[in-house]
């Protein structure tokens, strides 16, 4: 995604250059489209919506992700514009530039599924990612993981302490779990840079792809991982703490085991997902953090790296 430079006056080069930021907005939107598709489509995944079952849902299905996803998709390319019309401006000042049109996506997937909430998450995650990858593109500084989650920890540095630190009567469960249990979700994870799908989600996918397991195998043992460790919020907020620990234990137990690399790997996650679903226990947040995985295994790591 390197930008064309423009040596000669020939009409078609200078074309192709003015051309070329929007060529790859379009293609950075493109991805975080397929990122939320991919973590859709990926089955089974305990708790969480797919092509087996609705998880723990009871007024959400596959039908009502897929119509979300499409609502949205247009505005990933939105984002990456934005964040290339304001690489100049401070990264404390970008997120209030980039939110109006993250409320508007947010109206356009509430439009398309009725009022219910399937990607508010995932739309404030990708978005920063692709806001970004924006500004580093402006620039003219190279996309890669960890430059964009940098970038991405700059644009949200204090973000947990200016909107969860001082709150004293909670208002929203996130507010609630942060008060009682001192857990950021999603915020905590943006103003680290993502660091749980850096440190823990990606380095496995590109362990498993490097010797050859296909993707959707692949990504299922991520998601055990992620399973195993993420301090996910949305099951604090439907189950407790206690709910927390028993999907951490069991994701835990199954990945002593092998994970989805046994054998029986894909049936003991079927199980994995009927007892996430007794229990009412939907694991978003961890849903969320392997679309972000995803996203950012589809630009290179730095050299260092």
């Amino acid at each position: 995604m390197n930008m064309i430079k423009v040596c000669t006056p020939d009409t078609a080069v200078v074309e192709r250059a003015v051309s070329r930021p929007a060529e790859e907005a379009r293609e950075i939107g493109e991805y975080a489209e397929r990122a939320l598709l991919t973590e859709l489509l990926l089955t089974p995944k305990p708790g969480l919506v797919d092509r087996r079952n609705s998880g723990a849902h009871r007024n959400m299905d596959f039908q009502t992700f897929l119509a979300s996803t499409r609502a949205i998709g247009k505005w990933f390319p939105r984002f990456v514009q934005i964040g290339l019309a304001s690489a100049e401006v401070p990264a404390c000042d970008f997120l209030a530039m980039v939110r109006p049109a993250g409320v508007s996506c947010e109206s356009d997937m509430f439009r398309a599924t009725k009022g219910v909430n399937t990607h508010k998450g995932g739309i404030f995650s990708l978005a920063l990612l692709c806001g970004a990858t924006g500004r580093l593109l402006g620039l003219g500084l190279p996309l890669e993981r960890e430059s964009i989650c940098t970038e991405v920890a700059r644009i949200c540095a204090g973000l947990v302490e200016r909107e969860l630190g001082h709150i004293s009567t909670a208002r929203t469960a996130g507010e609630r779990i942060y008060l009682h249990h001192g857990l950021s979700g999603a915020r905590g994870e943006a103003a680290s840079g993502f660091a749980t799908a850096r440190t823990i989600a990606l380095p496995v996918y590109e362990r498993l792809r490097l010797h050859g397991v296909r993707e959707e195998t692949a990504l299922l043992q991520v998601l055990l991982h992620l399973l195993a460790t993420n301090g996910d919020t949305n099951v604090v907020s439907r189950g407790g703490l206690a709910g927390l620990e028993y999907v951490r234990n069991y994701a835990m137990d199954l990945l002593q085991d092998g994970g989805v690399l046994e054998s029986d790997g894909v049936k003991k996650m079927e199980a994995f997902d009927d007892a996430l679903i007794e229990r009412n226990l939907s694991p978003g947040g961890s849903a969320d953090l392997l679309a972000v995985a995803w996203f950012l295994a589809q630009f290179p790591a730095s050299p260092a790296a």
